[in-house]
């Protein structure tokens, strides 16, 4: 097998045994990048002569010499963030050492290209962006999930081992579940957010998207700047919600994430109980309330009418409907944050995770995005955030991890939340469930991967 194909943790100890040459992997790292550009869509720049300096430069980290990925929110020194987007939504942006460069750099890594992202960070699906669409690996004609779409698209497609997305309202576990992925969404505050366009943001964190817990161990400790400890799975306390979160997803999903917690419980040796969340029913506009409000804090009427034709009339519509939000509205999203987090905060006292579908429906077609469910056919934009807001809304961490494929051949995903500042433990149930099913999800390959 190629190294290019191997994990992130495998390459970074090839690299550090001498076995593997840093300089060799970048080079054929760019090369296939170019080779599935367009077929996947996910890297839209790269820059070989900074990928080497950076290589040049690296010190001996625990990333020395792995190539990495980057979503398009942060700026590089030589380089400005886009957001997938035709015009920024406040002042110009400018290169800068960020937050997740900065980490990356210390760490010895190499960032390899920007990847792809959903316009604005609006969306869910991926369907939209000013460099075209990011494409599903699995399937080409699928969604890859968003916001983070070009990184899930790039770890995948066995573009890059591991990649940095960004996590308002599901973003970087979306895309996980989409692709087939292991995502984490960790604790508010805890990873490299400097740098962000969102300068106050309450909700948005920075993740790794990995193929298995233990790459996402190795990413997420150089984002947070500290080593993620293993925690006692054992005994691990299943909390289950029942309600929408379950009932109104799709038959497949649920009996693929059912069997995937059976057999974490027995892996374990746990318990399952059912549990309540008081106010969960809100937290879907409540969650899209917060990140909204922030997201629109350096936007003026003006800049709204001078974005232009270069923006999808649905972000402008969308940004439009933003301005006319009664400031009311934000201040009782904010009294329903402060019911959940103490709901959370007792839940956590009688479980350690709580267990629902990442996403209701597998990855819906990229001519129309729509998850046809229980309750009816709906837009993935609805549903998708349904699963996934509470956790940013309450700053908790959350983690997608591959479970199994549906009838189509596309990932599903299984999704945990763990009590504030355990998001190691979410790594260690991913690992437990992977040795559970003979690391079969982690381990299979796209199409589009494996034919190459």
């Amino acid at each position: 097998m190629s190294l290019l194909d191997a994990g992130l943790t495998e390459q970074a100890s090839a690299i550090a045994s001498g076995e593997a040459d840093p300089r060799e992997l970048l080079d054929a790292t760019l090369s296939r990048i170019d080779d599935r550009k367009q077929a996947l869509n996910a890297i839209v720049d790269t820059f070989p002569e900074e990928s080497h300096r950076m290589l040049d430069e690296a010190p001996r980290g625990p990333l020395y010499g792995v190539p990495i990925a980057v979503k398009d929110e942060w700026p590089l020194p030589w380089r400005a963030e886009r957001l997938g987007a035709a015009a920024p939504l406040g002042p110009a942006p400018r290169p800068g050492e960020s937050g997740p460069y900065r980490a990356l750099r210390d760490a010895g890594a190499v960032i390899v290209g920007i990847a792809n992202m959903h316009e604005y960070g609006m969306g869910s699906t991926g369907a939209i962006s000013v460099y075209g669409p990011a494409r599903n690996p699995w399937d080409t004609d699928r969604c890859p999930g968003g916001s983070s779409s070009g990184s899930a698209a790039a770890v995948a497609g066995r573009l890059v081992a591991g990649a940095v997305g960004a996590d308002g309202i599901g973003s970087i576990r979306f895309p996980a579940a989409y692709c087939g992925l292991t995502g984490l969404k960790p604790t508010f505050g805890r990873s490299a957010m400097s740098g962000h366009h969102v300068r106050h943001t309450t909700t948005i964190v920075s993740g790794p998207l990995c193929r298995d817990a233990a790459d996402c161990r190795l990413l997420g400790t150089a984002l947070f700047g500290e080593e993620l400890r293993p925690l006692a799975a054992a005994g691990l306390r299943i909390g289950i919600v029942r309600g929408e979160v379950w009932e109104d997803c799709r038959e497949d999903v649920r009996t693929a994430c059912e069997a995937a917690l059976e057999a974490l419980r027995e892996a374990t040796g746990g318990t399952m109980s059912e549990v309540s969340v008081e106010g969960l029913e809100h937290t879907l506009v409540c969650s899209i309330l917060m990140t909204s409000s922030e997201e629109m804090a350096q936007m003026t009427p003006e800049g709204l009418e001078a974005l232009g034709d270069g923006v999808s009339p649905i972000a402008r519509a969308v940004l439009r409907y933003r301005m006319l939000t009664p400031a009311v509205t934000i201040a009782r999203a904010q009294q329903v944050r402060t019911l959940v987090r103490r709901s959370l905060a007792t839940v956590f006292e009688q479980v350690d995770v709580l267990a629902w579908p990442t996403v209701a429906a597998p990855a819906p077609p990229l001519a129309d995005p729509t998850v046809r469910l229980p309750s009816g056919p709906h837009p993935a934009d609805y549903a998708n955030p349904r699963q996934a807001g509470i956790a940013n809304l309450t700053g908790v961490p959350g983690i997608s991890i591959p479970i199994g494929l549906s009838s189509e051949g596309l990932p599903l995903g299984l999704q945990l939340l763990a009590a504030w500042g355990r998001d190691g433990l979410l790594l260690d149930a991913a690992q437990t469930l992977e040795r559970a099913s003979d690391r079969s999800w982690v381990e299979a390959v796209p199409p589009l991967a494996a034919a190459a």
